[in-house]
């Protein structure tokens, strides 16, 4: 699996619950505190879900 670098570049203020939610399983705290994951089907498919919120890279 592949390294994935996730920073939240987008406030979550007017976000969904659920959106908000998702961030926390992916260990997003803070605004632009980029998080190292691995790139398994389960977070690929979280990420899509808050796309606009995040900038993704690969590593």
């Amino acid at each position: 699996m592949a390294k994935i670098k996730i920073t939240q570049v987008k406030s979550k203020i007017r976000s969904t619950e659920r959106q908000k939610r998702t961030l926390e399983a992916l260990g997003i705290r803070k605004m632009h505190n980029p998080v190292e994951v691995e790139g398994t089907p389960q977070v690929l498919g979280m990420i899509d879900k808050v796309k606009h919120l995040l900038n993704v890279e690969e590593i």
